[in-house]
């Protein structure tokens, strides 16, 4: 936290509104973009004085936005995530804050979450089929969620509770104004921060406004147990139901698959694929795609062919 933070938070609350907040001049201006510039570099997308005046992370007076502050290693607002034993807050079995730039905390609370969403397996005649607690797509876009449309006009942070039987995101800011949650349940999206949806949009991390609920809801599919959405005027909670041993509806087929499932599905109608194209069809990041392509072709399963931005795999 900054020296500073009881004046930053009674200036955000004097000075900041929904709409504004973004391009309102930073409280600490020494902002560094380390990491930001590196998820740039790695979409062939340069990040110099004229996009970071394009994008709005600094005015033309030289001055950074909260925007830019978001975006810096400085920022100081964070994630906390805590995992519990059973499926009440009695016992903590381990605990995390991630800081530093929104890129840093998207990919760091990502992997952590990971690692608390064990693997498990079932056999459909000869074949092994292998299946997560909770979807992949269902994780990421709760997460994107919390981070693209929090109110950062709010100093605490954002939370994310693991339980033995459900993950819960709860972020801080309630639906905007004239927003219900029937509307959002149908699509309808009002962004609460455009500027920085905007560039993780160009950044590919995110798709059309009000996708990432339509997304979760699909991967659970099929299973008695549904995601919620919990509301108040100042919180929004997605919970997230354990997939594993949950009961199949009758006659319904569950929608969400292993990615590597998902990827030998798509080679069977596709000479090829791609690492854009698992990005695509897994809803992972990059750094995801590039680690389950290799793992697939180091167990056979994939033919890596090309060099480069020509490489592309098919069926081994």
């Amino acid at each position: 936290m900054l020296p500073v933070e009881n004046e930053r938070v009674e200036y955000k609350r004097e000075l900041t509104n929904e709409d504004d907040f973004e391009q309102q001049v930073s409280l600490e201006q020494a902002l560094s973009f380390d990491k930001t510039r590196a998820v740039f570099a790695a979409h062939g997308l340069a990040l110099g004085e004229q996009q970071l005046q394009t994008l709005g992370l600094r005015r033309r007076d030289g001055l950074y936005t909260n925007l830019g502050l978001l975006l810096a290693e400085q920022c100081p607002f964070t994630i906390k995530a805590a995992v519990f034993r059973g499926t009440e807050q009695n016992e903590f079995q381990d605990r995390k804050e991630f800081g530093g730039s929104l890129f840093a905390q998207l990919e760091d609370c990502y992997s952590y979450l990971q690692l608390n969403n064990p693997l498990g397996a079932s056999f459909q005649g000869l074949y092994r089929q292998d299946q997560r607690a909770y979807p992949d797509v269902a994780i990421r876009e709760a997460l994107l969620n919390c981070i693209v449309h929090r109110d950062y006009g709010i100093s605490a942070s954002t939370l994310i509770s693991v339980y033995d039987d459900r993950m819960e995101f709860t972020s801080l800011g309630g639906l905007m104004p004239g927003i219900q949650k029937e509307d959002i349940l149908l699509g309808v999206s009002v962004c609460r921060n455009k500027c920085l949806a905007e560039i993780f949009y160009r950044l590919e991390l995110i798709e059309a406004y009000g996708t990432g609920l339509k997304k979760i809801y699909h991967a659970y599919r099929g299973y008695a147990q549904q995601p919620e959405l919990l509301l108040s005027p100042h919180a929004f909670k997605i919970v997230l139901p354990r997939m594993t041993n949950q009961t199949v509806v009758k006659g319904k087929k569950p929608a969400y698959a292993a990615p590597e499932t998902i990827v030998l599905d798509y080679l069977q109608t596709h000479a090829a694929i791609t690492r854009k194209d698992v990005e695509r069809i897994t809803s992972v990041s990059m750094a995801t795609a590039i680690r389950l392509l290799k793992s697939m072709t180091e167990q056979g399963l994939l033919l890596r062919q090309g060099r480069g931005k020509n490489t592309e795999y098919g069926l081994a």
